[in-house]
């Protein structure tokens, strides 16, 4: 008997993780409200982190806040101003001993937008025809585990804790030795999601490719979710070991207290011994608990963990405005954002 197939729209519908973000935090609204009574600010948020432009709310610089983390935990990684000729940036791709396959993003992203994998010449100079700002340029870490790790750390404190640790799990296939990659995507809700994206990318020869039985190929190196990457809960790493380890990361950082650090790491042990990790991005109070996405978590327990997340933002700013360190004025941020949708 042949398996029913539902419409991808129904099965959108059907899975917490492809929610979209204003469906998912309305219900979290009230709440909101409530924090913001509590900090008699609508913009509490902005100054958790006030090394970061907004506190990481939106429109941060992302080579900024890199500059900040201390250099042992980073890839390697240039920053090119938008219109930088061709010839410049391939001499300074040699002066840093950059190899590809590198990693480009725009200096100020959104969830994944133009970061590619870029593999030559040739896809250099396509990405470069396609980006008209400011971007990043990162050696490609081939560690195998890529984490999200949440810290916070009140002001009033010397010390912080993770509390929140996310897995990501390649968008990919596994060969049957008879199936092509557009079939075995097809066979995966969340594979067929990106068809059309891979369609692009590799092509007819591509995507009728039959991979051997039993082979893993991952199809999209990029760690999102709109490129298909599955977020696992990984909350039963945190130990008072880790809280240690993101405090000797954490700490340098003048004025940091919260956000989501997107790493690679060697191995787990590696982890909990401080070394062969490579932090890719800091993000500030936009940070989202990525455990939350997890496929088996439960939605009222998301909203659970993002409203204990929220406290923690706000508990945070009342300490600094106690510091006098005021939050951004509504009417400034609402500029910056209206300036980056009408631009």
């Amino acid at each position: 008997m042949n398996k029913i197939q539902l419409p991808l729209w129904l099965i959108k519908l059907t899975h917490f993780e492809y929610w979209t973000w204003w469906m998912f935090y309305i219900p979290l609204l009230p709440y909101w409200l409530f924090q913001a009574v509590r900090t008699r600010s609508l913009t509490f948020f902005t100054n958790a982190d006030p090394c970061i432009d907004y506190g990481g709310f939106f429109g941060e610089s992302k080579m900024d806040i890199l500059r900040q983390i201390p250099a042992k935990y980073l890839p390697k990684t240039i920053f090119i101003e938008k219109g930088t000729p061709l010839k410049e940036i391939l001499d300074r791709l040699m002066q840093e001993d950059l190899v590809y396959p590198i990693i480009c993003k725009p200096n100020v992203g959104e969830r994944g937008t133009q970061v590619e994998k870029l593999y030559s010449n040739y896809d250099f100079m396509e990405y470069l025809s396609n980006v008209h700002e400011d971007f990043i340029i990162q050696e490609f870490i081939t560690y195998d585990i890529e984490l999200g790790v949440l810290y916070y750390r009140y002001p009033d404190q010397a010390t912080g804790h993770v509390s929140s640790v996310t897995r990501k799990e390649f968008l990919s296939v596994i060969g049957d030795g008879k199936s092509t990659v557009e079939q075995l995507m097809q066979q995966s809700t969340r594979a067929r999601f990106q068809l059309d994206s891979m369609r692009k990318r590799l092509g007819d020869m591509g995507m009728n490719e039959v991979i051997k039985a039993d082979e893993k190929r991952i199809l999209e190196p990029i760690g999102n979710h709109c490129r298909g990457t599955k977020f696992l809960d990984n909350n039963f790493l945190k130990n008072s070991q880790l809280d240690a380890i993101f405090d000797k990361i954490a700490l340098p950082i003048d004025g940091f207290h919260y956000g989501r650090f997107d790493m690679k790491v060697n191995s787990i042990e590696d982890l909990y011994e401080g070394k062969n990790i490579r932090i890719m991005e800091l993000n500030g109070v936009s940070s989202e608990p990525g455990h939350i996405y997890d496929p088996k978590n439960t939605l009222w327990a998301a909203y659970r963990d993002l409203a204990h997340h929220w406290k923690i933002i706000a508990d945070i700013s009342i300490q600094q405005q106690q510091k006098g360190i005021q939050p951004v004025p509504f009417g400034i941020l609402w500029k910056v954002v209206r300036g980056h949708f009408v631009s």
